[in-house]
């Protein structure tokens, strides 16, 4: 029997999702997105060779893989396009392995105009199209005193796109369906992190769509019983890019260990992340959020050589120790995280591929970490590269 299987970043995003989906359709027929749009940076690296994908699913480099992008992802079409032509350069048949749902929402020239006036502010028919940019365009020139974007020059761009995307249109939802009748297996691959839904984050330090589990369902037209499990991706520590509650945040000669070894820059927008220790309670929620089976945890190498690790365990607020986060933004106010420190170890972990090659301490570490959350530890990464990873349970059976 096939899985369908939800693979989504369990804390601020930037958790290596794109690594491990790559890594896990070595046995998938398919790989489907299901929200977001090409704000969301996904890293692959394939024998020490870089790939960065934003709106295309990470199964695309596997010539066994169908790719889908579901209704549930904004699509911006000069996005798209700048991404399939990149990787056909590469000699990757985009066209013949991606198919798209005529529903995506479509991101406008206009809708990047409001977004960067709302930033400098702060510090698919032509009737619908003109409706949208007389709505955009009163808000650019009126409120922003910024130029209007131009209807027909717009229309005839968009068509152009559409015109090459065309052949790529397909019903998902039915597609998908006829995947589960014949027991395949599949990928749903999230974008961004839990921790940053729209709905249940630090609003309003949130990204603009839902990014917990329950989503792949919306966004793809199926039901929410068609899944078998959910894996969540959360580094060995935590970051956060922007502005937003961050408790176990690092100021320190720890913290910048971690954004050096980790090279936390983005991989889209090349913002540094800030970096702090890992957080039980944030990931506790998280799991509850999107009722994650099991977790991969990545990037367990950059904390070799660290003599001290520590593990938030609570939250003091107003001199009470809670296992919970708030549940509203203004509850972080205040709030000291309650540190369980473990000894570090100095072996390098890098490219292990066997658990019980880990250092001693580094097994404690992921095993308190199990203990914590009461969630398994199904895959260990302990490199970049998709071979650099220890696999404790198989996802997919074959």
């Amino acid at each position: 029997m096939g899985q369908f299987v939800v693979v989504i970043g369990t804390q601020w995003g930037d958790e290596g999702k794109g690594k491990v989906v790559d890594l896990l359709t070595e046995r998938a027929a398919a790989v489907a997105r299901f929200q977001g749009g090409h704000n969301a940076g996904h890293t692959l690296v394939i024998g020490g060779k870089k790939t960065i994908l934003s709106l295309i699913p990470a199964g695309i480099l596997r010539e066994q893989v169908r790719c889908f992008i579901g209704n549930g992802v904004v699509l911006s079409l000069e996005a798209l396009l700048a991404e399939s032509d990149m990787l056909i350069e590469r000699g990757v048949p985009v066209f013949e392995r991606l198919r798209i749902s005529p529903l995506c929402p479509l991101i406008l020239p206009s809708h990047v105009m409001l977004d960067q006036a709302r930033e400098r502010a702060r510090g698919a028919n032509a009737s619908k199209l003109g409706e949208i940019l007389d709505f955009h365009n009163f808000a650019l020139q009126h409120y922003y005193r910024q130029p209007a974007v131009d209807f027909q020059k717009t229309l005839d761009a968009q068509l152009a796109m559409a015109e090459r995307i065309a052949p790529l249109v397909t019903d998902v939802t039915r597609a998908l369906e006829e995947l589960r009748a014949a027991s395949a297996n599949v990928l749903f691959e999230g974008a961004q992190g839990a921790m940053l839904d729209v709905d249940l984050g630090t609003y309003p330090y949130v990204t603009s769509s839902n990014t917990t589990a329950g989503f792949a369902a919306t966004g793809t037209g199926l039901g929410p019983r068609v899944f078998d499990a959910v894996l969540g991706i959360v580094k060995a520590y935590t970051t956060r890019v922007g502005a937003g509650p961050f408790p176990t945040e690092l100021f320190d000669q720890a913290g910048e260990h971690l954004f050096r070894v980790g090279h936390e820059y983005g991989s889209v927008t090349g913002r540094r992340r800030r970096c702090g220790w890992f957080d039980s309670v944030a990931l506790r929620r998280s799991i509850v959020n999107s009722s994650v089976t099991g977790l991969c945890i990545t990037k367990l190498d950059v904390l070799d050589g660290l003599d001290t690790i520590s593990i938030c365990v609570g939250y003091r607020m107003n001199g009470v120790v809670s296992p919970d986060p708030p549940v509203s933004i203004e509850g972080y106010a205040g709030i000291e995280p309650v540190y369980e420190e473990l000894p570090g170890w100095r072996e390098s972990t890098v490219g292990l591929t066997d658990y019980e090659a880990l250092p001693g301490n580094a097994r404690r570490y992921l095993e308190r970490l199990e203990k914590l959350v009461s969630v398994p530890i199904d895959m260990i990464s302990t490199g970049p590269d998709r071979e650099q990873t220890i696999a404790l349970r198989q996802l997919f059976a074959g």
